[in-house]
């Protein structure tokens, strides 16, 4: 938790550890109800962009596996503009591969939703380092 953290930081910290957790674990019903429903998601690669909307992101997630032992993610840095919009910029483990995601957040009735995800490889899982 980040010193002095004001209570939007707090509770976004929360969401975005819930989510490092969620992505390691395929855990499809805590994005059931974190992401918005305009929530749209971004692979940048290569190859250029690729889309996904809310209801394929949760059918990647449903369709893979938990990993085992801890959950592997760690936070870059997170930014909240007032209190209804923020960003968070971290890195997670999908085995065998560490993904940087940037993720874009909005305040809706009092609960932070995470409506833009824009992510890409970073390398090896377990060998990059944050």
């Amino acid at each position: 938790m980040m010193d002095g953290a004001t209570p939007h930081e707090e509770a976004l910290e929360a969401v975005v550890a819930a989510y490092g957790e969620a992505v390691y674990f395929a855990r499809a019903e805590v994005f059931e109800d974190m992401c918005h429903e305009r929530f749209q998601m971004t692979l940048i690669d290569g190859d250029g962009a690729t889309f996904w909307d809310k209801a394929a992101y949760l059918d990647r997630v449903r369709r893979r596996s938990a990993f085992p032992g801890e959950a592997s993610y760690g936070v870059f840095s997170i930014d909240v503009a007032g209190d209804e919009i923020a960003r968070a910029h971290l890195w997670v483990d999908v085995p065998p591969l560490r993904y940087e995601d940037h993720l874009g957040f909005v305040k809706v009735d009092g609960q932070w939703k995470l409506l833009t995800k824009v992510f890409r490889t970073m390398g090896p899982a377990l060998e990059a380092k944050a």
